[in-house]
């Protein structure tokens, strides 16, 4: 119950550190400096990229750690994975409220990227420490002692409940939500006038004298709370991988979300092919919430955990292709 991961393997951390500024700069100053249209060709690129340097990344965990580090790192981050592509549908929905410039939205979800790297390592160490704060006096149980978690317990609920209520839910739920009323578009409306029109890939720009922010900024701050949101259920669903090891957790995530924006360009036009992906998540979610439940009593590997995951993600985007919904 402690940080010996983080603290022990230093160099594991400055190689995640070093490969994210350069691919960030690399993407923001070189690849992208001028906005245009992403190209399927140019998505799947950077797909093949992200994945690849993650799956590079876990090699080098393996190499230095061990195997169980290993499956823990591919669990996570294939988890993450999986449930960012739930949440590609409400960016697509976003961008159409808002009627963002195709040449736009890479700019967008770079920005809200940024901020995800700053929130998910909030969330992650601070739920580990309040992991490490809340286990219960041992109990014993036919014989044998056991250790629960209160806070893990409570996530292991939380995330049933919310594989219920994903099985039940239908996408047709948000799309006629009114986005001028997310937290994040209220907060820009409060703080600025807004202009009726994009500037070019400008958040702010002058008008007679005042100061002025553009559609871009609330559509930024639209998919940054969209993520928060996120991160309730997907936060939680990886610490049931590993609850003690915040090396693990962040640059697992990292590398899942990093690789997002790639991955929504590549899916957009496609959505409509993985119909019946969310109850696959939906079982995702469930698993981990009663592995979470009864991990105090029976312990359910990592290299199974990234079987189970894998084989449900298989099975729904299978299902997707052979039982299409028709609209």
């Amino acid at each position: 119950m402690n940080h010996d991961h983080l603290i022990n393997h230093p160099g594991i951390l400055a190689l995640f550190g070093i490969t994210v500024v350069v691919m960030l700069l690399l993407d923001l100053g070189v690849f992208n400096k001028h906005s245009h249209v992403v190209s399927s060709k140019e998505a799947l690129a950077w797909s093949v990229v992200w994945i690849s340097l993650s799956m590079v990344f876990s090699g080098v965990i393996y190499y230095v750690m061990d195997f169980e580090a290993f499956t823990k790192f591919q669990s996570a981050y294939w988890i993450e994975k999986a449930l960012s592509v739930d949440n590609l549908f409400v960016f697509i929905l976003v961008f159409g409220f808002f009627n963002v410039p195709k040449e736009l939205h890479h700019k967008v979800l770079f920005w809200g990227i940024i901020g995800a790297l700053f929130f998910r390592a909030i969330f992650i160490f601070t739920g580990v420490e309040l992991i490490n704060l809340t286990y219960l006096p041992p109990i014993t149980i036919f014989g044998e002692s056991r250790q629960i978690n209160a806070v893990l317990t409570i996530f292991g609920i939380f995330l049933v409940i919310a594989g219920i209520k994903s099985w039940a839910s239908h996408e047709d739920d948000d799309e006629n939500k009114d986005f001028t009323k997310s937290p994040g578009a209220r907060v820009i409306y409060k703080l600025f006038k807004v202009t009726k029109n994009y500037v070019g890939g400008r958040f702010f720009v002058k008008e007679n004298g005042i100061r002025m922010a553009t559609p871009l900024l609330v559509v930024v701050a639209v998919i940054e709370f969209t993520d928060l949101i996120f991160a309730v259920d997907s936060i939680p669903a990886i610490f049931a991988i590993a609850p003690n090891d915040p090396l693990i957790l962040y640059t697992s995530n990292i590398f899942a979300i990093l690789g997002l924006r790639a991955l929504y360009f590549l899916l957009a036009n496609f959505m409509h092919m993985f119909s019946r992906l969310h109850y696959g998540l939906a079982v995702i979610l469930a698993f981990i919430g009663v592995k979470m439940l009864i991990g105090p009593f029976v312990h359910i590997s990592s290299p199974v955990s990234l079987a189970i995951v894998g084989g449900i993600l298989i099975v729904s985007v299978i299902a997707s292709f052979l039982f299409p919904v028709k609209k």
